[in-house]
């Protein structure tokens, strides 16, 4: 199935220059979501995953459907002050200053296998920052998935020596 059908290029949109690839016309048809989940459930059953992690919000979108499939679970990661319980933090650049990821402390055992998904590999930053998270936990990154990748932003050389996933390429 061609993915890049069901995605919508949404001209300078948040702001001009920048052209925006819209998922939810992805999601909101159904054999199109299902096709691009199934994927990546395959990709992490040949990984032997034992729980995937994705960060707010549109990680849980890519993740919780495949954590469901998998019959494993899913952590969430998400800003700083947003879970209620104990948790470990990182701080993390952005392109016009930082901020913080967080997970519940108890969220990965030692030793676990993780996936992390999220929509899209931009510059890497926010998915180093929850391999960051996970590693801190004692879990082991055992592969990362995408939708998508903006290949001229070279994200994916943030998260050299990590196995990678991504369904489409722009």
């Amino acid at each position: 199935m061609d993915l890049k059908k069901y995605v919508t290029i949404v001209e300078d949109w948040p702001k001009p220059g920048i052209r925006f690839k819209d998922i939810t016309t992805l999601m909101d048809n159904g054999d199109a979501y299902r096709y691009a989940t199934d994927r990546i459930v395959d990709y992490a059953k040949e990984r032997n995953i034992d729980i995937v992690v994705g960060p707010e919000a549109r990680g849980f979108i890519i993740g919780c459907p495949v954590a469901y499939s998998l019959g494993v679970g899913f952590a969430p990661v998400r800003k700083e002050g947003k879970l209620p319980r104990e948790t470990v933090k990182v701080n993390y650049g952005l392109e016009y200053g930082s901020d913080v990821l967080t997970i519940h402390k108890d969220a990965i055992k030692p030793g676990q296998r993780v996936l992390i998904t999220d929509d899209l590999l931009a510059t890497g930053g926010t998915i180093d920052a929850t391999i960051k998270l996970v590693e801190q936990l004692g879990g082991v990154v055992a592969g990362i998935a995408f939708l998508i990748e903006l290949t001229y932003l070279d994200g994916r050389n943030k998260l050299d020596g990590y196995d990678i996933l991504t369904l489409m390429e722009y």
